[in-house]
């Protein structure tokens, strides 16, 4: 009988494929995730099975992998497992992936072009930018290359005529910064149907993005307590 803990973690991999698609960031079994086996860099990974409708995956079907690239034999990984691995390999903060087509990011991402600091969420991706990679055939080692050199000093990037990749410490975070990414992706479309948007500095981008790192989004500072006036009686 496989271990509670494990069988937690495979079925956190299929929710959140599950919850890619509930949220409009992708469709069908287009996109892919993983996580790792334990908190620790070293270590192998969960990574969703190829060609199956993630509503049909069960826990036993998600396939482990080792960073030597020897894999379970109860299903074949993802076509995607290249990119998988070799951000697990180079990048220790790394503990999970999220990869999403979805329809704006990849909109941007058919046109080559990265989404700038035209707003201050950006921060949350790692820098003033979200890079767009080079394009490469899925599957190939060329495009876990491309994706690689995209996400240097970045926690997401678009890849070319394709999608989108988001890191995280855990599934959670990498989704939500997904769904981030698609959300910065469409309101950079929309400004760019009115106009030329204005870039925030890369000074205020690192600026936000220590206080996100700091406090967290959506915690404020402390304030010193103003003493509250009394009501008095009407003259």
């Amino acid at each position: 009988m496989m271990p509670a803990k494990e069988r937690a973690l495979r079925q956190e991999v299929i929710d959140t494929c599950l919850k890619m698609n509930a949220l409009g960031i992708n469709q069908g079994t287009s996109g892919n995730a993983s996580v790792r086996l334990a908190d620790d860099p070293a270590a192998g990974f969960y990574i969703t099975p190829s060609a199956i409708p993630y509503e049909e995956i069960r826990p036993e079907d998600v396939v482990r992998m080792e960073l030597d690239g020897s894999h379970s034999e109860n299903r074949r990984p993802s076509s995607e497992w290249r990119f998988h691995l070799d951000i697990m390999r180079h990048r220790p903060d790394c503990g999970a992936i999220v990869h999403a087509h979805g329809m704006f990011a990849t909109t941007l991402a058919c046109l080559r072009m990265e989404i700038p600091a035209f707003h201050y969420m950006i921060a949350q991706a790692g820098g003033p930018t979200i890079r767009c990679s080079d394009y490469a055939t899925f599957g190939t080692q060329e495009l876990s290359d491309t994706a690689l050199e995209a996400l240097e000093g970045r926690r997401a990037c678009l890849l070319a005529n394709h999608g989108m990749i988001a890191i995280g410490p855990t599934l959670k975070k990498a989704l939500a910064l997904a769904l981030e990414v698609e959300t910065l992706a469409a309101m950079y479309w929309r400004t760019l149907q009115v106009g030329k948007p204005v870039i925030l500095p890369d000074d205020e981008i690192e600026r936000v993005g220590i206080k996100f790192g700091t406090m967290g989004y959506g915690t404020v500072d402390k304030v010193e307590a103003k003493p509250k006036k009394r009501k008095g009686r009407a003259a």
